[in-house]
């Protein structure tokens, strides 16, 4: 499982490596960037899953073992 994911930012491109939690979803993410708050789209549970290079873990998880990923729990 990963539990690094790189952050886009939609409104500047910032790029920006951040450990993700294990156990929770973060929705909301500051970008270092410009400051843009950034929250999931519509469908995703987490800014991870939206703006990342890797879905959290909940979601990692339920894909391995071959579940639906379903939305996991706020930070």
């Amino acid at each position: 499982m990963r539990t690094l994911s790189t952050i886009i930012c939609p409104s500047c491109g910032h790029r920006a490596t951040e450990t993700m939690p294990t156990d929770a979803c973060l929705v909301i993410y500051e970008c270092k960037g410009c400051g843009a708050r950034l929250k999931p789209t519509p469908g995703d549970c987490c800014v991870f899953c939206s703006y990342g290079d890797a879905p959290c873990p909940p979601v990692q998880e339920a894909k391995q073992r071959g579940e639906a990923a379903e939305f996991c729990s706020d930070a």
